[in-house]
C-alpha cells in the first residue's frame, strides 16, 4: 500500500493474518484495523496490506451478517420473498454492484456466490432503501 495509507473505511485485505479489514487509521508505523462488521481492531504493516477483491468483500460482508444473525442482532424474523431474487432500485451503485456480482456468479454456475450476492443485496435494500 501507499506510505499515506487508504482512506479511513476501506476495505484491504491483511496478507498475514489472511483476513479482510476495515482500514480505520495510522498508529505510528502501523495501520489500524478492524474486521467487517465491527470488533477488536488490530494493527498490521501497511507493507502487508492490499485492497480487498470484489470476491473477498464480498465473502467478509456475508460472513458479518451471519454472524449478526447468530448473535441474535439480525433482523428477526422470517424475511418474506426468499425465493425471488431481490430487486435493485434503479440508479443506485452499490445495488448495481451487487447485481453485477449475482449476475457474474451464475454465469459461473456458483450458486453460494449468487445467494452471497442476495443476501447482501437484501441487506442493503433494507439499510439504505426502507
Amino acid at each position: 500500500m501507499e506510505s499515506r495509507g487508504p482512506e479511513r473505511g476501506a476495505l484491504v485485505y491483511d496478507q498475514v493474518a489472511r483476513v479482510v479489514g476495515e482500514f480505520r487509521g495510522k498508529a505510528g508505523p502501523y495501520a489500524m484495523l478492524r474486521p467487517v462488521g465491527g470488533g477488536r481492531e488490530w494493527q498490521a504493516n501497511p507493507a502487508d496490506l492490499r485492497p480487498a477483491t470484489p470476491a473477498e468483500r464480498l465473502s467478509a460482508g456475508v460472513r458479518a451478517a451471519n454472524d449478526r444473525t447468530r448473535a441474535g442482532n439480525g433482523a428477526g424474523g422470517p424475511v418474506p420473498g426468499l425465493s425471488r431474487p431481490p430487486r435493485p432500485v434503479p440508479h443506485c451503485t452499490a445495488c448495481a454492484l451487487l447485481v453485477r456480482e449475482r449476475r457474474e456468479a451464475r454465469e459461473r454456475c456458483d450458486r453460494s456466490a449468487e445467494t452471497d450476492a442476495n443476501v447482501l443485496l437484501r441487506r442493503h435494500l433494507s439499510r439504505d432503501h426502507p
